[in-house]
């Protein structure tokens, strides 16, 4: 069977299995090029509320370009990989400064705004602008590493190559925006990490399932190395608010919020580092009241448990001097909700409001 039949019948099934995503229903490019970016490193479930909450509250390139870091940084909290909220608001300037708030159509325009790169000029080019570009993203990968039978690791270079010459054979004349989108979807709900092969459209083109190889395929990378780090962080509770730092450039989540706190050194209890850490970082002197909860999160390769304790400051009048971080404040605690924290914070806030020995505290 040759490249157009196979192109026909996915063609053909995306027609009948496409999802209504918000994006489809007008192509518009700045919509295509926000889901896009949310999509990166997100399940595409997730992607629709919050695409849906970002186009209520920026609508347009010019209301995102308007807008502030603090205020696009909150709105995608939960994402997570927040530097690509930081490009998206880069970018949008960029297109008004640029290109008079018109989301550019020339490719070489697209790839040259802030956090661009190839695939996301493909899926730009083709599926806002119907371009002949192909998109190879990892589902896509997925589905020609079992249809072409590829024994190559998933992260080699060599891989990627053959696939998008495999994509770009079969992209059909003035029909790339559904093909990608088909081969996208495909990998997505039919040819998954456990693949349903008896409801995939492209089945009798997939030399994996013929050999009957496809549960090793594609060829997955080496397990990425886990580190685990203890860390302690203190909400402190002073005349019914809490205090609250914001993360420098160049650390970790830059820009977030966070409660003071820090990795556990050896030989140091959770306590003692919370009380040393506020010492460094804002020069108070605090005791751990009472343990509030452990929080348990993950980002990159690290597996980080969180120790949180209720404090308060042995000084009548807290003024603190911050050295690690770009600025701070005390806040009501029904008021944090308008700051962007990092996902183990947010998940203590939610403890908090959720256990009842904190409702007198106003969380």
């Amino acid at each position: 069977m040759d490249d157009k039949s196979f192109s026909t019948a996915l063609l053909q099934w995306f027609s009948a299995n496409g999802r209504d995503l918000p994006w489809r229903r007008s192509y518009d490019p700045y919509q295509v090029w926000i889901s896009e970016i949310m999509a990166q490193q997100t399940q595409m479930g997730r992607v629709v509320s919050y695409f849906e909450r970002w186009m209520e509250r920026f609508p347009d390139v010019a209301t995102l370009a308007a807008a502030g870091e603090e205020d696009v940084l909150k709105l995608w909290e939960g994402l997570g990989y927040y530097s690509r909220a930081r490009n998206v608001l880069k970018a949008s300037r960029e297109i008004c400064d640029r290109f008079k708030g018109v989301f550019p159509s020339d490719p070489g325009d697209v790839l040259s705004l802030p956090g661009i790169g190839e695939y996301t000029l493909g899926a730009i080019a083709s599926i806002a602008f119907n371009q002949p570009f192909v998109c190879v993203d990892a589902n896509v990968k997925r589905v020609f590493a079992r249809v072409l039978d590829l024994d190559l690791p998933f992260n080699d270079p060599k891989l990627h190559n053959r696939i998008r010459k495999a994509a770009e054979s079969r992209l059909p004349e003035g029909r790339s925006r559904e093909f990608n989108q088909a081969l996208m979807e495909l990998g997505q709900l039919v040819c998954m990490k456990k693949p349903a092969c008896d409801m995939c459209p492209v089945q009798p083109f997939c030399l994996s399932l013929e050999r009957g190889v496809v549960d090793k395929r594609p060829v997955l990378a080496p397990p990425r190395e886990i580190v685990k780090v203890q860390v302690a962080t203190g909400v402190l509770l002073h005349q019914g608010r809490v205090l609250i730092q914001k993360r420098r450039p160049g650390d970790v989540w830059p820009g977030l919020w966070e409660f003071p706190g820090g990795v556990i050194e050896e030989g140091e209890t959770p306590e003692d580092a919370v009380v040393r850490e506020y010492c460094e970082e804002v020069e108070l002197n605090v005791r751990p009241v009472e343990k509030i909860t452990v929080v348990r999160y993950s980002y990159t390769k690290f597996r980080v448990t969180l120790h949180c304790y209720l404090c308060e400051c042995t000084a009548p009048e807290p003024v603190p001097v911050f050295h690690e971080a770009v600025e701070g404040c005390f806040v009501s605690p029904d008021g944090l909700e308008r700051y962007a924290f990092p996902s183990g914070y947010r998940k203590l806030m939610a403890f908090m409001r959720n256990d009842l020995r904190y409702s007198y505290l106003g969380f």
